[in-house]
């Protein structure tokens, strides 16, 4: 890809507003109220909220990934960096070691920024933040710093969809691709399988907001430049949830929406504990799944 003024968007903060978004993430990680459960604990003194987070990033693994969306990968990989624990805390979670369990080590803001420059070294086409949310002060400051030092490649914000405007507003003119999930339609669907009543309204905020800010996903020589990325994993007995998810993005946000329509579901962690989703997909409801996400007039339906 061809540098040019603006890309990566963070290239055009200047070093002040950067120093005054690291200023507003501390005061947020404070009484943290990065996600929308609003914990309210002091995060800079180390206590932990629901999402297991303290004040150091913890990083599970990182590296080139070729797992991800075509358009991420390309030919050398998408640098992903997984953070551990998550706002959400499904009882699904593929990555239940990860999210729940935390299996990874605390790492300082400067390590960060060297683990992002490292990416760019082994040739990857971007910087995917894997479940970034509970650690996004820690990371505008990684960001600020590899910058600084040279990195110039995309952030890609790789999220579960359950993010708070201010946080999301922090994170603006420093993020090329936000890729949210939108798990759930129904109230009743995320009490029950993440606690999180207020997910749906949460996600729809969001992911206005993030439209808002980089717009379609824009994609040149079959990589992601910028924009809007989002997934949808098709859940057994949830179709209808489906449906409605891709009816909001067609008609609130854009027909252009770039999205990945997944059938990756499995029963995993807890899943069992929940008869129906205790199983695979069946009868045909991935199929169903995206005919209705073409029924609801997506143009850029990905699987």
């Amino acid at each position: 890809m061809t540098p040019d003024s603006g890309y990566p968007i963070y290239s055009g903060l200047i070093p002040g507003e950067l120093a005054r978004r690291i200023e507003r993430g501390s005061r947020m990680l404070a009484a943290c109220s990065l996600c929308p459960r609003l914990c309210g604990i002091d995060r800079r003194r180390g206590e932990h909220g629901f999402c297991k987070g303290g004040f150091l990033p913890r990083v599970s693994s990182f590296g080139p990934h070729f797992g991800e969306e075509a358009c991420l990968v390309g030919t050398k990989g998408s640098g992903t960096i997984f953070f551990t624990g998550c706002n959400l805390q499904c009882c699904f979670c593929q990555n239940y070691e990860i999210s729940h369990y935390l299996q990874g080590k605390e790492t300082t803001a400067a390590e960060l920024a060297a683990t992002m420059l490292r990416l760019e070294q082994l040739g990857c086409h971007n910087i995917n933040l894997v479940t970034p949310t509970q650690f996004t002060p820690q990371i505008v400051e990684a960001i600020a710093v590899a910058a600084g030092q040279g990195l110039s490649l995309p952030i890609v914000y790789n999220c579960g969809g359950y993010e708070a405007l201010e946080t999301l507003r922090l994170l603006e003119g420093m993020v090329d691709i936000y890729m949210p999930d939108f798990k759930f339609w129904n109230e009743g669907s995320a009490v029950r399988y993440c606690g999180a009543r207020d997910y749906p309204e949460a996600a729809r905020v969001a992911i206005r907001e993030m439209h808002r800010q980089v717009g379609d996903l824009e994609i040149r020589g079959g990589l992601a430049r910028r924009g809007l990325l989002v997934r949808h994993l098709v859940m057994p007995g949830l179709v209808e949830e489906a449906k409605a998810i891709f009816g909001f993005l067609a008609g609130e946000i854009s027909k252009d929406t770039f999205v990945n329509v997944m059938d990756q579901y499995r029963p995993c962690y807890r899943a069992d504990r929940f008869p129906e989703i205790g199983r695979r997909l069946t009868g045909g409801q991935f199929e169903e799944a995206l005919e209705l996400a073409a029924a609801a007039g997506l143009t850029r339906i990905y699987s």
